[in-house]
């Protein structure tokens, strides 16, 4: 699997693999024991992880959400340390060991748990788009400057 496979759907918990576009919209299959498989249409909001990014105050102003997720695998290998009932101050300093850059302003605690849960989704579910050079396969397309 790839990271550009992988979508969350607005108001709707857990990651969705895409299985293919239909007429009505595309179809994924949740990303957890279930399996269940969702026709979307153009009334709901899906995000593919690999046009997510993370507001950062760096001049490029994001880091893409597969590198934060890369870097979380690399330096705590699944166990992030974070209790289910953790308050929002460890997860801001959880966000600033792994991009210390981040913008506090525009990212919220919110948006770090999600994250968290993506992580640990992805780690169970799709291990391979965690790996160093996942990142740099991309979408297979060579960018020139």
């Amino acid at each position: 699997m790839e990271f550009k496979e992988i979508a969350t759907v607005a108001g709707k918990p857990g990651l969705y693999k895409v299985l293919k576009p239909s007429r009505s919209g595309v179809i994924l299959e949740s990303m957890d024991a279930k399996k269940a498989k969702l026709v979307v249409g153009a009334n709901h909001r899906v995000s593919i992880l690999s046009e997510i990014s993370i507001y950062t105050m760096t001049e490029e102003g994001s880091s893409p959400l597969q590198e934060v997720l890369i870097t979380v695998e690399k330096e705590f290998e699944g166990d992030t340390g974070l209790a289910k009932g953790a308050d929002n101050d460890e997860y801001i300093a959880f966000m600033k060991h792994i991009l210390p850059e981040f913008d506090e302003q525009r990212v919220y605690p919110s948006d770090i748990k999600k994250l968290i849960s993506w992580y640990r989704i992805i780690r169970e579910q799709a291990p391979e788009v965690l790996q160093e050079g996942a990142a740099d396969q991309g979408d297979g397309e060579e960018k020139e400057d």
